[in-house]
C-alpha cells in the first residue's frame, strides 16, 4: 500500500492489457498441454510395452523411457527458463509469464512433431 502513491494505471499498464496477458499466458499454457497429452500417451504406452516385452535389449529398456522424459521435459525446463530470465530483468511476474508460455506452447509442438514423423515413417 505504501508505494508512493504510483498505481498500475500511471505505469502505463492498463487493466484491459493486464488481462490480455493474463488470458494469452492461460491460453498458451492450456494449449501446450493439450499437445502434449497426445504424445505422452503414445510415448509413454511405447515405453511401457517396450520395458516390459521380453526379447528387448537392456539398452531399448533404459533408453526408450529417457527419450520419453527429455520430450515431454524439455518444453518445461526451456519455458522455467525464459521465465528466470524476465524476471532477471526486473518484470513483473506476468510480463515475464507470457513469453515462458509462448515458449512452452512452441516446444511442445515438438514432441508431437515427432510423433507424427513417428507415424508416417514407421514401417
Amino acid at each position: 500500500m505504501s508505494n508512493g502513491g504510483i498505481t498500475d494505471a500511471s505505469r502505463g499498464r492498463t487493466r484491459a492489457e493486464r488481462v490480455t496477458e493474463g488470458l494469452t499466458v492461460v491460453m498458451a499454457s492450456a494449449l501446450a498441454f493439450a499437445l502434449l497429452a497426445g504424445p505422452a500417451l503414445v510415448f509413454g504406452t511405447a515405453t511401457w510395452h517396450l520395458v516390459t516385452d521380453t526379447g528387448t535389449t537392456a539398452f531399448s529398456r533404459a533408453a526408450v523411457p529417457v527419450i520419453f522424459l527429455a520430450l515431454t521435459t524439455a518444453p518445461f525446463a526451456l519455458a522455467r527458463l525464459v521465465f528466470r530470465s524476465g524476471r532477471r530483468r526486473g518484470r513483473d511476474r506476468l510480463t515475464a509469464a507470457t513469453p515462458a508460455a509462448l515458449t512452452l506452447l512452441a516446444g511442445s509442438v515438438v514432441p508431437l512433431a515427432a510423433l507424427w514423423l513417428i507415424f508416417a515413417y514407421a514401417d
